[in-house]
């Protein structure tokens, strides 16, 4: 006998994300997708001038649609805040590093 109320298991949750390919960086995108392993795989594909994020979850904890997308999208702004932040600091980071080497380099030959 069929049992009453229980629902077959849905389909996968998936979302399609769309960015301007001249606002929006590649590596920023990727950096997300990767960061999503383990509750969603990222398809990212060229569509002329727009990025398509095709994802799909994967975790067991079944984020719905609107989750997956919030999520994404989190990680894709923090991305672009860490390589605003590592542009900007890329010159401090390269005097501190030449400082460092140098004095390495001292003590080793002294």
């Amino acid at each position: 006998m069929p049992q009453v109320g229980i629902d077959a298991p849905a389909g996968p949750i998936a979302a399609d994300l769309d960015f301007d390919a001249g606002i929006q960086r590649l590596e920023a995108l990727e950096a997300a997708a990767y960061r999503l392993i383990g509750t969603a795989t990222c398809q990212i594909e060229r569509r002329a001038d727009r990025f398509v994020c095709r994802l799909t979850a994967t975790s067991k904890d079944r984020l719905d649609e609107a989750a997956l997308r919030v999520r994404f999208l989190d990680l894709v702004t923090d991305e672009n805040l860490r390589l605003r932040i590592a542009k900007k600091t890329e010159g401090v980071r390269n005097v501190i590093l030449a400082l460092a080497f140098g004095a390495l380099a001292e003590t080793q030959d002294g």
